[in-house]
């Protein structure tokens, strides 16, 4: 395989496959570092508003790094998949991996995008697979890359690297810019040293490269998020311990995060994991080992002690009210998975509203930047309201479901008065429940006490 860098230490030639969450970071990123960077996307309208300076997702940092690459004439995006192609010496995959039906990943984005390559390719390339997938993906893409070559005569060299993201939507910039780790999962020692050489500029410490084969590089995503949301149910069911026993979950965590066994995180009891990741990454390796006849009892009790757990504050309203809804004036704030993105795939407010839709409540809302997202999927059936007060005013309660700064040290001496009735439900455990009893709140959060006035 020809060397990437020729020998004289020039920037590379890259192309990235989606301008979505995790190719528009890819790609910005890289092109910050010297490179020059095609984003290809199917998204006429996606491209066009790239194009344009308008970044189509909300991500911290984000939309400076594209504005400030593209006009540095090192980040640019096309439709076109022959361009990308010939543009770049590796090829990054970084499409969606939707859960289908039957919760298995679906891969024909992956695929797609190998034929692409395959059909295009015109010397040797490394493919790079950026998108979370199930184990063997690498091999199918280079099937699929070897049978376009074939159909059109053609044998240029190529090799697919597995090489899985580790980026946390609301902090994604930093976490690309100053990885934790960074797995290569090929069995070439030329790629290797390549993807390596890529990389170089955001690594100091040689040591947090891993090397391993491309099976075990996408076994290792999938390990990774099954462990984090291991992390996050385990805690909510202990809450629901602490609720029925009197205990405290806020001390028991910061008992656990004191074991250097444990760690200090994803120990936050709350309203359930939501996200792209986690809900459709957990489906897809539980259906991988369903497949292969391996039994996955942890993981399947991982996701429904999470779909139990997003329901959770609607029972607390229930056991508060009574279990009659219908009439009551309820106000969410935050609306998204979690703070500093406007994602609300697999929010728990998702099914917090439905919920309380179906019992019959009227629903306020407020969140800094999801706002648009909810209208398009509520509708009217949701009052979307420009702040969070104006959301509170004349409620009879007030849900909190995702940990916004903003929501953190709020007027409760305003909320107080302009609220029918001053209760509050804390899916993020944000207020001393002590503190909140004293100014007059009826206080309901996860596996701590209920506060009343007093």
């Amino acid at each position: 395989m020809v060397g990437l860098y020729g020998g004289d230490g020039q920037p590379m030639n890259l192309s990235v496959f989606g301008a979505g969450y995790v190719g528009l970071v890819t790609a910005s990123c890289f092109a910050d570092v010297g490179n020059s960077v095609v984003c290809v996307d199917v998204d006429a309208q996606r491209v066009e508003a790239l194009r344009g300076g308008r970044v189509p997702i909300f991500e911290p940092g984000l939309e400076r790094l594209v504005a400030k690459n593209a006009a540095a004439g090192r980040l640019g995006f096309t439709t076109d998949a022959g361009e990308g192609v010939r543009h770049g010496n590796i090829l990054f995959i970084a499409v969606g991996t939707p859960s289908a039906g039957d919760g298995r990943a679906d891969l024909q984005h992956v695929l797609e995008v190998a034929k692409q390559i395959g059909r295009h390719m015109a010397g040797a390339k490394v493919v790079v697979g950026k998108s979370t997938v199930p184990v063997g993906t690498a091999n199918l893409v280079r099937e699929t890359v070897a049978t376009a070559l074939a159909e059109r005569g053609a044998g240029f060299d190529f090799d697919v690297v597995a090489n899985p993201e580790f980026l946390k939507e609301g902090d994604a910039v930093n976490d690309f810019m100053r990885p934790d780790r960074i797995i290569i999962g090929t069995d070439r020692a030329e790629s290797r040293a390549q993807l390596e050489q890529l990389y170089q500029p955001f690594i100091r410490n040689h040591s947090k490269f891993l090397h391993m084969d491309p099976c075990s590089a996408e076994l290792a995503k999938y390990a990774a998020n099954a462990m984090l949301a291991t992390r996050i149910s385990l805690m909510n069911e202990i809450a629901g311990l602490a609720d029925r026993l009197g205990a405290d979950i806020e001390a028991v965590r910061l008992s656990l995060g004191r074991d250097p066994r444990i760690g200090t995180h994803f120990l936050y009891a709350g309203a359930g994991y939501g996200g792209a990741c986690f809900p459709k990454d957990m489906k897809a390796l539980i259906h991988v080992a369903g497949k292969i006849d391996v039994a996955t009892d942890i993981l399947q009790a991982v996701e429904a002690v999470n779909e139990r757990q997003k329901l959770l504050l609607v029972r607390k309203m229930q056991n508060h009210y009574g279990e009659e809804l219908s009439g009551k004036t309820l106000a969410l704030w935050g609306l998204t998975f979690k703070p500093n993105t406007d994602d609300l795939r697999g929010a728990p407010s998702l099914v917090v509203i439905e919920a309380l839709l179906a019992a019959g409540a009227r629903i306020k809302a407020y969140d800094p930047v999801a706002n648009p997202q909810a209208k398009r999927l509520f509708g009217d059936r949701v009052e979307l309201c420009e702040t969070p007060y104006a959301a509170a005013a004349g409620a009879d309660g007030l849900a909190i479901l995702t940990e916004w700064n903003e929501f953190r040290t709020p007027d409760f001496q305003r909320l107080r008065q302009s609220m029918t009735e001053p209760a509050i439900f804390d899916g993020r455990n944000l207020y001393d429940p002590a503190y909140l009893g004293e100014l007059g709140f009826n206080y309901h959060s996860i596996g701590r006490p209920v506060s009343t006035p007093g």
